[in-house]
């Protein structure tokens, strides 16, 4: 699922958004706060986890006292539900983000949406990436989330934000 890349509605280069999770009303008023009076295109990117490592979630959900969901993640990903969540994950992020008054176009990525974000950065010569997740201890702690990954690679400012919440990844 391909969208045409947003057409900026001023001179104010578009705004990449990747996220692993449905974007959230608070999610989207701060990343538009921070560009308020520019009004940037948003594009959207949602990858379709089915090879995560199940190792390092376990670790994640144990990390953050989730109990429940460290055991959720013993189970082997079920490769037609993961790309069936990132498609929903997608549709709900582009209705809140509609909602918003916001301009955004999508598209689900492959599980490592490095590559992708990192193409769409230039084809569509993106002035920033805001990254929306949820906490990942293991990841963060020795900076292999996409957040670092994105700093390391891209050229462009990144933000990571944690979903529904205030707090700066």
């Amino acid at each position: 699922m391909t969208d045409p890349a947003p057409e900026p509605s001023s001179d104010v280069p578009p705004t990449i958004l990747l996220t692993e999770v449905p974007l959230k009303a608070l999610d989207v008023t701060r990343i538009t706060g921070l560009h308020e009076g520019d009004e940037p295109a948003y594009r959207v990117l949602v990858p379709a986890d089915t090879k995560r490592n199940m190792l390092v979630a376990v670790l994640n959900h144990l990390s953050l006292f989730e109990m429940r969901e460290a055991l959720e993640a013993l189970k082997p990903v079920n490769r037609n539900a993961a790309h069936t969540d990132a498609e929903a994950t997608l549709a709900e992020s582009l209705r809140v983000l509609e909602e918003a008054g916001v301009q955004a176009t999508g598209q689900i990525t492959e599980d490592d949406p490095l590559p992708t974000l990192e193409a769409e950065v230039a084809r569509i010569r993106a002035g920033e990436v805001v990254i929306v997740t949820e906490p990942h201890a293991v990841q963060e702690t020795f900076h292999t989330d996409w957040a670092s990954e994105a700093r390391d690679r891209l050229g462009v400012p990144v933000l990571h934000v944690y979903s529904g919440d205030w707090r700066l990844g």
